[in-house]
């Protein structure tokens, strides 16, 4: 048996330019026509009025006119407009009318603005398992304050419509575990992910990012357990690399660092309220920072790869430069390194050994990864000396081989220090692997950036981790 449904509504020209030939159709089928708009459209042929756009949400209407085509209760084929020969040709039947040939339709209300995620709120609400709240104002800022899922700033209140909005960004499932986040070892769905995204004030494109960075913090060799446990300063960084960096707007220029980015900012703050919110790493809690930093708001920043002369970290690390990655660090605050003077590498890499000698302290060896983040004018000087990478890196482990006599306690008239017995050793300040060289920062400016890593960072502690990111 074949059934025909017609999805329509008064407001659009070409389905009213139509309207004579529902009649023809109604006489050689079953005819539903389905009114988006009216009651009273078409004005001689029985009409469902869909007012609360129900049915055309299910049937995924985009454009209005629709014709759809059910064969025992199965859809057959579909068309959208209006074309005299395809209509005639799918229906079999020769219509008797002067209209024009051809008229496209018009957008379906289905997809007004907003629309989309308010029906699939209300009528795809079972993709949905997080327990609902209603909200008597959606935009109170307060509302963060109230139910303790603030990190000190507003947040967004994650009402269904936003939260269906957000996961739009991905083609995952909204109920798939991607782990379990401490301090409470909680699962941690996407839709969880989802909800803490539109918490920060991220936008769709940037969950992607969002949930690779959790997934990477979730990886063992990362000890996000611990990272969050330490009375140490650190909290998670995320580095992002590859074209959705820059398909989403992430700034790797002038205040990388900084603020005024919403990608790097939002990005950043998802994976913070995500270890708060499900996880239950709160300070005070089992986050027993003693100082802390600013960074534990949001710590995000992408790579300045299209204008390096080097290598990016995700390509050192194994991937494809047409792939799009996240790297996540147990990070300290920003250490500025000012050398306006250095026109050569070598001088250059001295002032740069001479910043990374002091992170965590000037004795600790081995103990703290760090990230040096060179400016495009520094990487000028490495660039006209044809210095790679790797150059730059050989010459600073080479630059940080430390004397055990200058790091032995009592050294310098400093109690802290290492064991005596080291004092005729020659020690690396970084663990193999331990030193990262990225690029980033604006044009202006001979002015670099080390960041330091958590004190157990390295192979007994926190590693980076990069992971690649999932559309």
């Amino acid at each position: 048996m074949t059934e025909i449904t017609l999805v329509v509504k008064q407001g659009c020209e070409t389905c009213t330019l139509i309207e004579p030939i529902m009649g023809q159709i109604a006489e050689h089928f079953k005819l539903q026509v389905i009114c988006q708009d009216t009651q009273d459209f078409p004005r001689d042929l029985p009409v469902e009025f869909d007012a609360s756009l129900e049915q055309s949400y299910r049937l995924r209407i985009e454009v209005v006119p629709t014709l759809i085509i059910r064969k025992d209760g199965i859809e057959a084929s579909r068309i959208f407009g209006w074309d005299v020969a395809a209509w005639e040709a799918l229906l079999g039947i020769q219509f008797k009318s002067d209209l024009p040939k051809f008229r496209p339709g018009c957008g379906s209300k289905t997809h007004d603005p907003g629309m989309q995620e308010r029906l699939a709120a209300q009528f795809a609400g079972h993709l949905l398992s997080a327990r609902r709240l209603n909200f008597e104002n959606v935009d109170d800022i307060e509302i963060g304050y109230d139910q303790g899922w603030s990190d000190g700033l507003p947040v967004v209140p994650p009402t269904a419509e936003r939260v269906m909005r957000m996961l739009a960004g991905t083609r995952r499932q909204p109920d798939e575990i991607i782990g379990i986040v401490p301090p409470d070892f909680a699962p941690c769905s996407i839709e969880k992910i989802a909800i803490n995204a539109v918490l920060a004030g991220c936008r769709p494109e940037y969950l992607p990012v969002v949930i690779a960075a959790v997934e990477a913090v979730l990886e063992d060799q990362f000890c996000m357990h611990g990272l969050l446990a330490t009375t140490y300063f650190s909290g998670p960084m995320v580095m992002v690399n590859g074209p959705i960096s820059r398909a989403i707007g992430m700034n790797s220029g002038g205040n990388a660092l900084g603020q005024g980015n919403r990608a790097n900012a939002t990005i950043g703050r998802a994976l913070q309220l995500v270890i708060r919110n499900v996880g239950g790493g709160r300070p005070g809690g089992v986050d027993r920072a003693a100082l802390g930093n600013p960074g534990k708001y949001t710590f995000c920043f992408s790579e300045d790869e299209t204008n390096s002369c080097w290598e990016s970290l995700a390509v050192e690390k194994g991937f494809s430069s047409e792939e799009s990655t996240v790297t996540v660090f147990a990070a300290d605050g920003m250490q500025g390194l000012v050398d306006q003077k250095s026109r050569d590498p070598e001088s250059l890499c001295r002032s740069f050994a001479a910043g990374l000698r002091v992170i965590g302290h000037p004795k600790m060896v081995q103990g703290s990864d760090a990230f040096l983040v060179v400016s495009p004018e520094h990487e000028r000087i490495f660039r006209e000396a044809q210095w790679s990478k790797q150059q730059v890196k050989d010459r600073l482990l080479d630059l940080l081989m430390i004397p055990g006599e200058d790091l032995i306690r009592g050294a310098g008239g400093i109690a802290e220090g290492l064991p005596e017995k080291l004092r005729g050793a020659v020690l690396c300040k970084f663990r193999e692997g331990g030193l990262n060289i990225v690029r980033a920062g604006g044009r202006a400016g001979l002015f670099s950036a080390i960041i330091a890593g958590w004190g157990a960072s390295g192979s007994t502690g926190s590693v980076p981790v990069t992971r690649q990111i999932q559309p």
